[in-house]
């Protein structure tokens, strides 16, 4: 099957030969779509990459790939998908990924260079100054190039930063409702946890390429850290405004949940899953009518009446 290789795919969570689709979708509180899609090919399927496989090259041809594509890492797909989207006319107000996506230093400077606010997931991993820190001039003899301003102390990573926080700054949150029967007014109870964030200024070597200035830019740190984990367990990045309040902070960093809901239907209830393209065409095929059908469900389930979403 085209693109097929053996790589990581979040729906079996490790390294299996499979086909790796990337997708974007608009989505707000209460609905959402996948609106876009990208067949990954692998850099074996590439010709021209050094790690091309001649038998999975010599497949192209029956498999219908078009002689233009080539390997592209998933985060570019996802910013071509994002331009492609915008140049339809749809506002995208704000962009939410997981850490697939934004452990790519380069993929939020591509947001950055678009004027696109985000907020993404990230690994721990990652290293960033506090807000308050700042680049000092090292003194200079007088000869050669001098020296370029730099931070007094090394970078911490995210988990430090936020163990030094404390778990004192923690605050409960409560974001949406759950599925779990609950004493809410809906019924259900509502989610929530405990959430830190900080002002810091990413570092790291892709964030020094972004970066026009001695000082490094600042975002938000976001962590969750449950009452009963003795270490946060999830951490976000995010270029919004300072101001932002931490509940509504919280609420966009999640609303990616939109995004596992729409897999979840679109395989059990419209058959996502249940077909792996033999064909670059095929694939496209198949994920655009369950797309479509998923759209149309969508519509049906927020209308008032189902025979008003049908005429749309």
């Amino acid at each position: 099957s085209a693109c097929v290789s053996r790589q990581y795919t979040g729906t079996a969570g490790k390294v299996t030969k499979c086909q790796v689709g990337v997708s974007l979708h608009l989505a707000r509180d209460h609905a959402s779509a996948a609106v876009n899609w990208r067949l990954f090919l692998p850099a074996s399927w590439d010709p021209a990459s050094p790690e091309a496989d001649p038998d999975k090259v010599a497949r192209r041809t029956r498999c219908g790939i078009p002689d233009r594509v080539g390997h592209v890492e998933k985060w570019q797909l996802a910013l071509d998908m994002i331009d492609e989207t915008r140049s339809w006319g749809i506002d995208i107000p704000l962009v939410v990924t997981d850490a697939g996506y934004g452990d790519a230093a380069a993929f939020r400077h591509g947001l950055e260079e678009r004027n696109l606010p985000y907020a993404v997931g990230i690994s721990s991993r990652h290293t960033a100054h506090p807000a308050d820190a700042r680049p000092v001039q090292p003194a200079y003899a007088g000869t050669g190039r001098p020296p370029r301003m730099h931070y007094p102390e090394p970078a911490q990573t995210m988990k430090d930063l936020v163990v030094a926080a404390g778990r004192t700054a923690a605050r409960p949150v409560s974001w949406r409702e759950g599925s779990r029967p609950g004493k809410g007014i809906s019924g259900f109870k509502r989610m929530h946890s405990r959430f830190v964030a900080l002002r810091i200024r990413p570092a790291g070597r892709g964030v020094r390429q972004a970066t026009d200035g001695p000082e490094l830019p600042e975002r938000w740190l976001l962590a969750e850290w449950p009452a009963t984990e003795p270490e946060p367990v999830q951490f976000w990045l995010s270029s919004l405004p300072s101001g932002l309040p931490l509940a509504t902070l919280v609420r966009l960093v999640k609303l990616r949940w939109r995004i596992e809901l729409d897999y979840r239907e679109m395989k059990q209830a419209l058959g996502l899953a249940h077909f792996e393209g033999r064909t670059w065409g095929g694939w496209h095929h198949h994920v655009t009518l369950v797309s479509a059908a998923h759209a149309f469900c969508t519509l049906q389930r927020l209308a008032p009446d189902p025979k008003d979403a049908a005429q749309v």
